[in-house]
């Protein structure tokens, strides 16, 4: 299970490390991205950092809040250690937009 986590978080790391790139394939492609596939990208990176939302969903004029939050909502129930390896996945998808 450990070799399993530290993989995982590795994976995490060079997703995390490939976004944060200004001239990366995933910098290239985020314009291309939809909302949705941003979202899922937000919310697979809070789920994988802090676990379930814990937070009141923002209120009603809060258009792109509830957006992220929501999001996240359905990701709850989902492990850090799933959640890295789904974002890596998703992060590795969207370089290929």
């Amino acid at each position: 299970l450990s070799l399993s986590c530290d993989m995982s978080q590795a994976r995490f790391d060079a997703a995390k490390t490939e976004i944060e790139k200004k001239d990366g394939e995933f910098a290239a492609n985020f314009a291309k991205m939809s909302n949705d596939q941003k979202l899922v990208i937000y919310a697979l990176f809070k789920q994988s950092t802090v676990g379930d939302v814990n937070t009141e969903r923002p209120g009603m004029l809060d258009f792109t809040g509830k957006s992220k939050w929501d999001a996240w909502e359905k990701q709850k129930g989902i492990s850090s250690e799933d959640a890295m390896g789904k974002y890596a996945d998703a992060v590795e998808e969207y370089k290929k937009l």
